[in-house]
């Protein structure tokens, strides 16, 4: 091969390789990593509310309960600490799935893809507080433990 063939080829070698890494439209969405950063930033104070929220949940359910007397007298005791429980479990998992959802939402900020969410519980359920923006949805005092919608 002589000298102007390998010029040739290289130079359609760098052509191919700069066509490959130019800058495309820019598509990128950011759901994964914004709620990512929303379950990382609210968990601590879903762990925070979970007795005010568990309790409540209780004390709902109680009153529309059309259950007898003796259990009406003996559940709330049970329930509150069962309730409560799950709660903060719950919370400590959105936690959990805020860290693991961080750096493959990092990843795909460039690119026209979003992972489903590992933990989608809290888009879901009644909140304390439930404020959306484009920025970041504030969502915290996740009702966990009553049925969703």
């Amino acid at each position: 091969m002589n000298a102007f063939a390998r010029r040739l080829l290289c130079g359609a070698a760098l052509l191919a390789l700069l066509a490959s890494v130019a800058p495309s439209p820019a598509h990128a969405t950011s759901d994964t990593i914004k709620r990512s950063v929303q379950n990382i930033l609210f968990f601590p104070l879903d762990v925070a509310l979970s007795p005010y929220v568990a309790l409540k949940a209780l004390w709902v359910n109680w009153n529309d309960s059309d259950d007898t007397t003796a259990v009406k007298i003996v559940y709330p005791l049970p329930g509150a600490v069962w309730l409560v429980s799950v709660n903060l479990g719950a919370s400590a998992i959105r936690g959990l799935a805020g860290v693991l959802e961080f750096v493959p939402g990092l990843i795909l900020i460039p690119f026209e893809a979003d992972l489903d969410a590992i933990y989608d519980l809290p888009e879901d359920r009644e909140a304390v507080v439930d404020w959306e923006s484009d920025f970041i949805n504030v969502r915290f005092g996740i009702d966990y433990v009553s049925p969703g919608y």
